[in-house]
């Protein structure tokens, strides 16, 4: 391997790694403020993905059908919910329109919009505002009831959540691959090395949102009570901070974060219903890194995954993904040593 070769390797493994980063940013977010391991983070990818090349065909996305479903499916909890408390029907009624109002309003837009062929830019935008809904209303549907329970049994049911949401993709998607076209088709040449403006954007979309995420963290009070929700559950509700409502913003970002990076990535591998999988396992591995809890230590270790993908794909191709998810095993142990178990109560 000469200089030339190792310079086109790193370049391809930070341009993934900055998709792995947001992944894992996500993952960690969603653990400090839940502690739910979402293992499903990668079919917010898919979806994203997806749903952009069904609108750039000028067909209407299944996300659109499967949004509807889980919103009516949110708004029949919240009937239940309000009979079961005995609950005024007016504020029964306006916690069904809140729930039923953005994804109502987003899908009428897509059916409008989809065989109208507007440009990228317009269509990823949309592609956002159907997806990001999913955050919160999964987590109102599967897990903001046992909100309280362990670790292991949320991890079980994200297990549950992740087996449900790919057959669906399937059900929505259909079994065809898509590849979305390039953001920006232009070419940066510098001796051996070639930048393609599609990696451009995936770099500086990817430090936009973390710059973002730490502003909004440390600079606005809704961020500073998802932190606190983080530190201290109980200690945030004792100071009016609902964990609820904490659990659905961390999950619409999530789903946000994930959808965008469905739109970076697809530009550069054909997705199918079920590739956000590895994608979001390849995030958790470097949100395992960072101890599920260091956001600069899950931004480094994405990158470092991507580099371990794209070094190892050149020494031994087949064995790529192996060799990856191997890498969790020493930093796994040595977590375990510094740091061993305590029973949870």
């Amino acid at each position: 391997m000469d200089f030339s070769i190792a310079s086109i390797l790193a370049l391809d493994g930070l341009t993934n790694g900055a998709v792995y980063a947001l992944l894992a940013l996500a993952t960690v977010l969603v653990f400090a403020v839940t502690r739910v391991i979402f293992i499903p983070q990668g079919e917010f990818v898919a979806f994203g993905a997806l749903t952009l090349a069904l609108l750039q065909a000028g067909k209407v996305p299944g996300t659109v059908w499967f949004l509807l479903a889980l919103a009516l499916a949110a708004a029949l909890s919240d009937v239940v919910n309000g009979w079961r408390h005995h609950l005024p029907a007016r504020r029964v009624a306006l916690q069904v329109l809140r729930t039923l109002a953005w994804p109502v309003l987003a899908s009428a837009i897509a059916i409008w919009a989809a065989p109208r062929g507007f440009p990228l830019a317009v269509q990823a935008l949309l592609t956002l505002a159907l997806v990001t809904p999913f955050g919160s209303l999964i987590y109102r549907l599967a897990y903001e009831s046992l909100a309280d329970a362990s670790v292991l049994v949320l991890l079980i049911v994200s297990v549950g959540v992740h087996f449900a949401l790919v057959g669906l993709g399937l059900f929505f998607f259909g079994a065809e691959g898509f590849r979305n076209p390039s953001f920006w088709d232009e070419r940066f040449a510098a001796g051996a090395l070639t930048l393609s403006g599609q990696a451009v954007i995936i770099f500086f979309a990817s430090l936009a949102l973390i710059v973002l995420l730490y502003l909004f963290f440390e600079r606005t009070l809704t961020g500073k009570a998802l932190r606190a929700t983080a530190v201290n559950r109980a200690g945030a509700r004792l100071m009016g901070i609902s964990s609820s409502a904490a659990g659905r913003m961390a999950f619409t970002m999530a789903a946000l974060i994930g959808a965008l990076s469905g739109l970076l990535i697809g530009p550069t591998t054909t997705i199918f219903y079920d590739s956000g999988f590895l994608i979001g396992l390849k995030g958790f591995v470097a949100a395992v890194f960072a101890g599920l809890s260091s956001y600069p230590l899950a931004l480094v270790g994405a990158l470092g995954v991507g580099l371990l993908e794209s070094f190892g794909s050149f020494w031994a191709s087949a064995f790529k993904e192996v060799i990856v998810f191997s890498s969790i095993l020493p930093v796994l142990l040595w977590r375990s040593l510094a740091d061993p178990h305590a029973e949870e109560h």
